[in-house]
């Protein structure tokens, strides 16, 4: 398990609060038990399989097909008396061990069905296997709502067929007492009711005397009373004697179907604890669309490569509140592995780190990230942090004296395996003396190879990047003439921290902006001057670089429709060459069909007649018009050689080819549906449905060109 210090890390990096999120996604107590007792683990192998299984569930939610895990009671009192000699369970409990081996073969069946989609959540149920004879247990003494059947046992069959005419019987004789005292007017208006499981009759209190039978008590008023008639007393004793008997069978039924059903104690025992994982895995999935979070590949060694990445909670209030929120981007590595972030007050330095950490710690617990699929996140041993007042009134420790102690665990304890967070480094202390502790601090925890996220103020610090290997700047951007932190975290430079712009901006006096600029250090002074205008120009930089993307994206989208324009104005153009060399092949099959059957019917004229020229004559016929359409056929293959169709409109001045004959010429001018072409020197008045526009080949004009 990862090593946190302080013990309430988790809390200040707000886990607890995804917690209690991912607990109200939970629909079992199981699942809820599993949320409070979540670890956050060091071994890979398991945080890949628990990321693997949540993700896999993410895709189950979006998908169409119904999850079958349904079983949602709690049944842990019920499992502990299933393993206890005699134990008697009643009919609701022992239906719901029904209702947990039916979820259980569903969800096996729908793994089966499913096949390999989703292997690590199959995975959890390969040593489970259906045990249909629970089901049948219980099925065969209870109906659906959890009663003893009738036909549970012959004795109890027995029984109620006595209780139900007893019951008759009895019904009938107390209806005749009733219409006797009715008709005497004995009866109160109540008439009758029942006490003690007796069925009595409401009688007026001056008539009880009269009344024979048994007095089971009398109303608050005492003005009626309820007496057991004399005539129904023996059957009343027959049916509680029966009915006790039918409890006795009852009990004894269910104590026998008990000790069936403890036989399969260790399946029913896995059936709920899969029920409970199961809904478990299926929060964080809940939970990991909520956020709109991914898995990122994982590596065995310490490091980050977050891309886009957003604050779990502050993205659902944004969410929430319709507000868009601006993701991080930061790495650490073997070469950078202290990042120093500076900038302003509020600007979000602190949010930037709280980010980074509770990431990671979602991250090794196995719950899904909202980040870039590329995202990058190993394994940390240790996590340590530094964040918030730390003062202690109870150990009489000021705020400065608890930073020390933290930072001596941090100097004892820190390694290569460590990622920690100090928010305000040297703060609570004296300036000069607060910088240099805090340089000496981020230099040793530079020469032990630990990665973490440094906030402050210190310009000495900031400094420090060009000087010690692996350390980094960063800074928070900020928007000096809206006086408005654009909580966008820039890495590669330090930030300024604003004082004298926020001062001016919040309306104090320009005399006292003044004198504290002479009395602040020259240097200090002009630094801190640098790296305002820096970040301006950065910020300036920035929005220049998005205007730029801007329109890289639009000549991109244009270029696209472009293209698709083209290849359609192409492909068009290729459909109507088709068509037409399809127009000549049907051309030349029909010619050759009608030359087949004259050529037939010539040598059948022939054969019968005598006039052999009129024959002769015909087939010379046939013959030229042969010669007709085979000229036709090589006009055609001449223009595709030299001409390609356009697909465009006719105009005046263009090109043109016969359908049929395949000429070539100019039109001269268009009148509604006719027009003159011009065929070498010759003009002709032809319909303009016979003829298409094309043009000269490129190949063939190049060729002329360099001739």
């Amino acid at each position: 398990m990862m090593q946190l210090y302080p013990a309430h890390a988790a809390e200040a990096l707000d886990f607890n609060k995804i917690c209690q999120l991912l607990k109200q996604k939970c629909r079992t107590d199981a699942a809820r038990e599993r949320v409070e007792t979540l670890r956050f683990h060091t071994r890979l192998e398991y945080v890949q399989r628990a990321l693997q299984q949540t993700d896999e569930f993410r895709q189950i939610l979006k998908g169409s097909d119904y999850f079958p895990n349904d079983f949602t009671r709690n049944v842990e009192k019920e499992l502990k008396l299933l393993s206890i000699k005699n134990a008697v369970l009643n009919g609701e409990q022992l239906i719901s061990f029904q209702q947990l081996a039916i979820t259980i073969r569903d969800i096996l069946l729908w793994f089966k069905r499913h096949n390999d989609i989703f292997p690590h959540l199959r995975e959890l149920t390969e040593k489970i296997t259906y045990e249909k004879e629970i089901a049948v247990i219980v099925s065969s003494v209870l109906d659906e709502t959890g009663q003893v059947r009738d036909n549970a046992s012959r004795e109890l069959m027995q029984i109620r067929s006595q209780l139900s005419s007893m019951r008759q019987e009895l019904r009938k004789q107390f209806e005749t007492v009733l219409r006797r005292l009715n008709k005497s007017g004995y009866l109160a208006d109540t008439s009758e009711g029942f006490l003690n499981g007796r069925r009595v009759a409401a009688v007026f209190a001056e008539h009880k005397r009269i009344v024979k039978g048994i007095l089971h008590g009398e109303s608050e008023s005492q003005k009626t009373v309820f007496i057991e008639p004399e005539e129904t007393i023996a059957l009343n004793n027959e049916i509680f004697s029966l009915e006790r008997a039918e409890s006795r069978e009852i009990q004894r039924i269910l104590a026998q179907a008990t000790a069936s059903l403890a036989v399969y104690h260790p399946q029913l025992d896995s059936y709920y604890h899969l029920c409970g994982l199961l809904d478990f895995i299926r929060a964080k999935g809940v939970l990991a669309n909520d956020m709109n979070a991914e898995m990122p590949r994982l590596s065995a060694h310490p490091g980050i490569n977050l891309i886009k990445a957003f604050h779990p909670l502050l993205l659902l209030h944004n969410q929430q509140q319709g507000k868009s929120t601006i993701p991080l981007n930061i790495v650490l590595d073997r070469t950078n592995r202290l990042l120093i972030i500076s900038g302003p007050n509020a600007g979000g330095k602190t949010v930037s780190m709280k980010t980074v950490g509770l990431l990671q710690l979602m991250t090794q617990a196995g719950l899904l990230i909202p980040v870039d699929p590329n995202s990058e996140v190993g394994i940390f041993k240790q996590l340590m942090i530094h964040i918030g007042d730390t003062q202690s009134i109870e150990h009489e420790l000021s705020t400065y004296s608890a930073h020390l102690r933290d930072m001596r665990y941090f100097m004892e304890f820190a390694n290569g395996k460590t990622l920690f967070f100090i928010d305000e480094l040297g703060s609570g202390s004296d300036p000069n003396l607060g910088g240099a502790f805090a340089e000496a601090i981020v230099e040793e925890l530079a020469h032990r190879h630990a990665l973490g996220i440094i906030t402050t103020h210190y310009l000495n610090l900031k400094v420090m990047a060009g000087k010690v290997p692996g350390i980094f700047n960063g800074a928070m951007a900020f928007d000096e003439s809206k006086l408005e932190p654009l909580y966008q975290l820039t890495v590669g430079k330090p930030g300024s921290s604003y004082t004298f712009a926020i001062a001016q901006r919040s309306g104090l006096s320009s005399k006292i902006i003044d004198r504290a600029k002479e009395l602040t250090q020259r240097e200090h002074f002009k630094l801190d001057k640098v790296l305002h205008k820096t970040e301006q120009q950065s910020v300036r930089l920035n929005e220049k670089e998005r205007e730029l993307d801007g329109l890289i994206k639009e000549n991109v989208k244009l270029k696209k429709t472009y293209e698709e324009l083209t290849d359609k104005e192409k492909l068009k153009q290729h459909y109507a060459t088709l068509k037409l060399q399809n127009q000549i092949k049907k051309e030349e099959l029909d010619y050759l069909r009608d030359m087949e059957r004259k050529f037939k019917q010539i040598i059948q004229d022939w054969k019968r007649t005598e006039n052999k020229q009129e024959v002769i004559e015909s087939a010379e016929n046939v013959l030229f018009k042969k010669k007709q359409i085979q000229g036709n056929v090589a006009a055609a293959r001449k223009a595709d050689k030299n001409y390609e169709l356009t697909g465009a409109d006719a105009q005046v001045g263009d090109l043109v080819r016969h359908k049929v004959n395949h000429q070539i010429g100019t039109l001269e001018d268009i009148r509604e549906k006719r027009g003159i072409v011009r065929i070498g020197k010759m003009p002709f008045n032809v319909t303009m449905d016979e003829w298409v526009v094309v043009r000269k080949r490129k190949e063939k004009k190049e060729k002329k060109d360099k001739k």
